[in-house]
This record gives C-alpha cells, sequence and structure tokens, in this order.
C-alpha cells in the first residue's frame, strides 16, 4: 500500500511539473546514440547506485577505475546510510539537482577518511553531459576538495549550441563528444573542474522532475536555488550492487523486512 501511495505521488508530481505552473517542464529527451561510455549500456556485475527517493527510483552506472576515490567515498557512505533521509537541497532547472549534505544546508559534507577531502579526478573518456553524476564541493565550505556531496546534470538537450560546438572543437574534444553534447546536452565548462564518476541508466525522467519542483533563491542572494519546504525532494536510500541489481519490488520487500525486524527488536 505504501509503495502505491509513493508511486501515485511521484506521477502527480511529474504532471504538475510538466503542467507548466512554475513555468518549467520536464524536456523530452530522445535516445542518445553514441560510442561515448556514458551512453553505453551497463554491462553484467558493474557497480550500480540504486537512488530510492520520494519522487521515485534513479538508477546510476559507477566508475571506480576512472573515479576511484570519489567511487569509494560514496559507495562507503551509502553503505553506512549516511544518505538515507538527506535531501536535494538545490534544484535548478537546466543545470543541475544536488543532494548529499547530511546538514540540508549545502555548506555541509563528510568523507570516509575523518572528513578529509579527497582530490579532482578528471577522466578525459568521462563529460559533463546530461545525467552525469557529479562530485561536488561543499559551499561556503574551506573544503580543497571532494566530499559527500553530488549532483546529477539536468542541462537540457538543446543547451550546447552551435557555438559552443564550434568552440569545443577547437578546446580537443572528439568530434564523438561533440556529437554526444548535442544530442544530450550538459555542461561542457564544467570539464575538467568537477569530478564525473557516474551516469543515470534509468530514472532520468525522475531527476528532471526534481528539476522542476517550486523552488526559492538563496537567502544570500547567490544564484542558487532551493526546493520550497512544499517540494522537499527526500533520498530515502541509496543501495550499492551489481547490474542488474534488485528489482524495485525486491528493494521494497528488504525495506519492508529491515522495518519488521526494527520493530520486533523494539518490541522485544
Amino acid at each position: 500500500m505504501k509503495k502505491t501511495v509513493c508511486v501515485a505521488l511521484a506521477l502527480l508530481l511529474a504532471l504538475l511539473c510538466g503542467c507548466g505552473g512554475n513555468g518549467k517542464s520536464v524536456p523530452s529527451r530522445a535516445g542518445v546514440t553514441s560510442e561515448e561510455r556514458q551512453f553505453t549500456a551497463p554491462s553484467d556485475g558493474d557497480l550500480i547506485a540504486i537512488f530510492t527517493t520520494s519522487l521515485g527510483e534513479v538508477r546510476a552506472v559507477l566508475y571506480p577505475d576512472a573515479a576511484p576515490m570519489a567511487v569509494y567515498n560514496f559507495v562507503g557512505l551509502a553503505r553506512t546510510g549516511y544518505y538515507d533521509g538527506t535531501v536535494i537541497w538545490r534544484s535548478q532547472y537546466g543545470f543541475a539537482v544536488q543532494g548529499g549534505d547530511a546538514t540540508g544546508t549545502g555548506t555541509g559534507g563528510s568523507t570516509i577518511w575523518s572528513n578529509n577531502p579527497y582530490p579532482l579526478e578528471a577522466d578525459a573518456g568521462l563529460k559533463h553531459y546530461a545525467g552525469a553524476l557529479c562530485a561536488a564541493f561543499a559551499a561556503g565550505g574551506d573544503v580543497s576538495g571532494g566530499n559527500s556531496q553530488f549532483y546529477f546534470v539536468t542541462a537540457l538537450p538543446d543547451s550546447v549550441d552551435a557555438a559552443r560546438q564550434e568552440e569545443m572543437a577547437t578546446q580537443g574534444y572528439s568530434e564523438a563528444q561533440i556529437a554526444a553534447y548535442a544530442a544530450a546536452g550538459g555542461l561542457p565548462y564544467l570539464d575538467n573542474t568537477d569530478t564525473v564518476f557516474g551516469q543515470v541508466y534509468a530514472g532520468m525522467d525522475v531527476v528532471d522532475a526534481m528539476a522542476c519542483v517550486d523552488t526559492v533563491q538563496d537567502e544570500e542572494g547567490n544564484e542558487t536555488w532551493r526546493p520550497t519546504e512544499e517540494a522537499a525532494i527526500t533520498i530515502d536510500h541509496v543501495t550499492i550492487a551489481t547490474y542488474p541489481g534488485p528489482t524495485a519490488e525486491e528493494l521494497a520487500a528488504q525495506s519492508g523486512d529491515a522495518g519488521s525486524e526494527a520493530s520486533s527488536e523494539a518490541v522485544g
């Protein structure tokens, strides 16, 4: 019953988002045909992360070979339940949605290395295409490297125009990378600045819905926008598995079993 209510709520929010009550609409994303790594289907045994959220499920493949410290930190935190009950504290249409801060403010963060940051891991084969899962820094913090925060790129399909593509050609991007950016959209100006450590392969519609909720500008008056209290987005749990991973039904059953065990222990 709980699952049915959650699914209905997610669909309702997505429909409201698409109706343009706040001027935002979920983009129509065509499938991208590309040999670029981020657009190839995961293989059996690949490491994946399954985000169970208040708006639905998102699945991303992880790249430990390309960004080992970012992946190791994210996986380690997820397995301890660090992300459980946290929120998407930043939602900027056509840019990104960001979470992973246990304080819910965007100013906090943690790592598995006694909160010490880890360095940038910019891999030439991974780019900030729409759907990229990237490591982020704590806003206003003193860290000099990555922490627990992450973001999904929600750039619109037409965000990399012809002029930008010509500029990228002079910067050494391959024809395949430029074509992928043209088809999917993205944030190429963040390449070599932030670490890409994963890519959404299922649930991009949920990520786009996160970018469509009602927001309010940060109190500091900068260009950061946060979901309103009424539009809060919760990350219930992040499951680490290997592809293809458990189904949504199996995850729900596991969650129910865990809840039953906790209740039994409390009664006992």
